[in-house]
């Protein structure tokens, strides 16, 4: 703002003080007692060469190079043809001891930048910065032993996916065959055991009336693996694994989809074994896996089967297991009530992204760990049937937790079976096996 206020008397100066005509140059300009002249604005004190104009350039290129970390030193500025030389002359002495303790700040502040960076500046660090370098260092730690963990992971070896082409009347379907002995066993809890259940005890178990009058000799077990668990039009079963017994023998048939838009086929094979069977029996089948399976029927437009007895083992768990406070998902449920304790299986989340990459051209043993996971939910589902119904007969009532006798007694009571309910009560408060 000084700058242009000296421009404007400069330009304004002469006789009669006409508005720009130019002073001539034996004028000594002097600076206004109440807006002294900066120091770097030299003043006119002899006749010479040097116009007003040659004045302004010369404050202009003070106050750059001022404002600059470098440049030339200002001197008097000659008039040459073409133009103006560069400065000459001596350095001003009171610039130099400005620029020099300019000079001395910056570095003073590089210093300390550099020495709280390193933590070692005087007084407390900023404990936000500190709180900063805390996580860091924590995250860091955490992703370096997650990378040792996944460099210690062993390869899996390359496996063919233990799937056949089957030729059936409704076209080409995929499928894996497995079956397992009458004395298998699924942890303490033997398989077979699901065919001897009562269906009166299942009903009560259930609170489902309906089962009374099932069959459970022809039960039909189902679990599928989706690429995702939102469920609608969206998600897709690209494996329906089933089972029923033969004999005492149980069978597993599980129906692969090698790729999108197969899928008619293989839901014509599942309608074709449901119409042969008497129940179905999932775990949370009634919330996810039904409905998904008939949204896929509608969507292939094939013919939606007739619905059967759907006993879901998930709603017994919840109500006898809830009272120890641990949930009810099914593979807690097959380590902490059946004893069995899965390896190296395959985690359900990465599912969709596996089967995803078969899709995209992978040779299939990702999958493989996919189809033994299923293999394993279907054997779970007749092991934790026969299991709950024998504990619910009351027998062996005092080696049980007593918090599962307590979950017994509220269901039976609920059945309206108010002796069996009393038997459990009576077991829990005497502390069963504990």
């Amino acid at each position: 703002m000084d700058l242009k206020r000296k421009l404007s008397r400069l330009t304004s100066a002469g006789p009669g003080g006409s508005r720009g005509t130019p002073a001539p140059v034996n004028t000594v300009v002097e600076a206004r007692p109440q807006h002294a002249s900066p120091p770097d604005v030299p003043k006119v004190e002899e006749a010479g060469t040097t116009t007003l104009a040659e004045v302004l350039v010369e404050a202009l290129r003070k106050r750059l190079s001022m404002e600059g970390e470098e440049g030339p030193a200002p001197g008097p500025v000659s008039r040459e043809a073409g133009g103006f030389a560069e400065p000459s002359g001596p350095r001003d002495g009171a610039r130099d001891e400005a620029a020099s303790g300019l000079v001395d700040l910056r570095e003073e502040a590089r210093r300390r930048f550099a020495a709280r960076k390193a933590g070692s500046a005087d007084g407390p660090a900023d404990p936000r910065v500190e709180s900063l370098r805390q996580m860091l260092s924590f995250w860091a730690e955490r992703q370096g032993t997650a990378s040792a963990r996944r460099s210690v992971a062993p390869v899996p070896e390359p496996r063919a996916l233990p799937v056949e082409a089957r030729t059936t009347s409704f076209g080409t379907v995929h499928v894996a065959e497995q079956l397992y002995a009458p004395e298998h066993h699924h942890g303490t809890a033997p398989v077979a055991a699901a065919l001897d259940v009562e269906a009166r005890l299942v009903a009560s178990l259930a609170l489902h009336p309906e089962l009374e009058s099932v069959d459970f000799t022809r039960m039909l077990m189902l679990d599928t693996e989706t690429t995702g668990l939102a469920g609608g039009t969206g998600t897709v079963p690209f494996l329906v694994g089933l089972a029923w017994f033969e004999g005492r023998s149980l069978r597993v048939q599980q129906l692969f989809l090698r790729r999108m838009g197969e899928e008619a086929p293989m839901l014509r094979l599942l309608a074709e074994r449901m119409a042969s069977s008497s129940c179905l029996v999932t775990y949370n089948g009634k919330s996810f896996d039904w409905p998904l399976l008939r949204t896929r029927f509608v969507l292939n437009r094939v013919p939606v089967p007739k619905e059967l007895p759907h006993l879901d083992l998930l709603h017994c768990a919840r109500r006898v297991f809830k009272h120890r406070g641990e949930g009810a998902r099914l593979v807690h449920l097959e380590s902490k009530v059946l004893g069995h304790h899965r390896v190296d299986d395959v985690d359900g989340s990465l599912i969709p992204e596996l089967y995803f990459r078969f899709l995209r051209g992978t040779d299939g043993s990702e999958l493989v760990p996919v189809l033994e996971h299923n293999q394993k939910d279907l054997l779970l589902l007749a092991a934790l049937l026969g299991d709950l119904v024998r504990r619910f007969r009351a027998e062996g009532t005092e080696q049980q937790d007593p918090r599962d006798l307590l979950g017994f007694a509220v269901v039976a009571e609920r059945a309206g079976d108010a002796e069996r309910a009393l038997a459990f009560a009576k077991a829990a408060a005497e502390g069963g096996g504990n």
